[in-house]
């Protein structure tokens, strides 16, 4: 009887956790099945389609030119009896242009974005996590809880008084001016996660590895860099990969301090501009989203097996 019911249990287990990652997946899955369909299978609803065009994504990198001018489905816009000479011109001149979307412009500037904020981070985050980890300094308490205090507070509640500061300092009225203060931005962001993760590894990692390195004559920054970084890279790859993941999607900021600066955009905004160019196709549109979900996936499952901590454990001998 019991059996049974354990079996039973199982079942109804694994039938929900199918149901909810299947549930997870679902969307992702029709995102890429429209991304290779083509113009006369896109109404299909099944995820298998038809046959695969990979047109979508050669266009959005860059790889071939399509006239969409040309294409069946301007072409049937432009056979409606209703459109007057000035519409069917106006129509035709918004794809005069060959490359209205430079994709890979646009996922260049995310990933500088992205990959330098994290790196900022992470240096700070190291050595500041270190010294709330292993020191005793007046405020050290009211510092490490204070860390996590930025997200209690929403972005849109930041976002006047940082476009203020940005203004007074003059520095959202040139490029190099609004990158220096979108790097001040999402390391605001991502450090106090950073410092949370690293400062709890750290108070982990026993202390007499750390006095054993003393006692061979390191300083305080070699047991930094040759003892604890090392013992921390789990860690490290944890943090590097939720700090890029948070650079790489954030939305808001740069909507508003990269906007003026068309060719600074990053992926986030300029997905965008999809439906105002000659790529507002749904196969675009879909080709766009999975190559920005792509980099995000590859980090995950490059470093999946390296996402571990404890790697300190048995360091000391007994």
């Amino acid at each position: 009887m019991n059996s049974s019911k354990k079996i039973i249990s199982q079942i109804l287990l694994y039938t929900a956790v199918i149901a909810i990652v299947a549930f997870c997946l679902f969307p992702f899955l029709q995102m890429v099945s429209v991304s290779v369909k083509d113009i006369h299978d896109r109404a299909n609803p099944s995820l298998i389609p038809k046959e695969i065009h990979l047109d979508a994504y050669k266009e959005i990198l860059g790889f071939a030119e399509v006239d969409e001018a040309q294409s069946a489905s301007i072409q049937n816009i432009l056979k409606n009896p209703n459109l007057i000479d000035a519409q069917r011109d106006a129509i035709l001149k918004k794809y005069e242009n060959k490359n209205p979307f430079p994709f890979p412009r646009f996922m260049l500037n995310s990933f500088i974005f992205a990959t330098v904020s994290t790196f900022i981070s992470m240096t700070c985050a190291i050595f500041a996590a270190y010294a709330m980890a292993r020191m005793e300094f007046r405020g050290m308490s009211i510092m490490r809880r204070g860390t996590l205090f930025v997200y209690l507070l929403g972005g849109v509640i930041l976002m006047v008084p940082l476009y203020q500061m940005g203004a007074k300092l003059g520095l959202i009225n040139n490029k190099v001016g609004v990158f220096i203060f979108m790097m001040l931005i999402y390391v605001m962001q991502t450090i106090p996660l950073a410092l949370y993760m690293l400062g709890n590894y750290f108070r982990d990692i026993p202390y007499s590895i750390e006095e054993a390195a003393m006692i061979d004559g390191c300083t305080k920054l070699q047991t930094i860099t040759k003892i604890i970084i090392p013992l921390s890279k789990p860690i490290l790859v944890t943090v590097f990969v939720y700090c890029f993941i948070i650079g790489w999607n954030e939305y808001l900021y740069a909507s508003v301090f990269l906007k003026p600066f068309g060719e600074m955009r990053t992926l986030s905004i300029a997905i965008n501009e999809l439906f105002f160019s000659k790529n507002d196709i749904w196969d675009r549109i879909m080709a766009a989203s999975t190559l920005t979900l792509a980099p995000v996936l590859v980090f995950f499952f490059t470093f999946s097996k390296n996402m571990v901590a404890g790697m300190s454990d048995g360091g000391v001998k007994g």
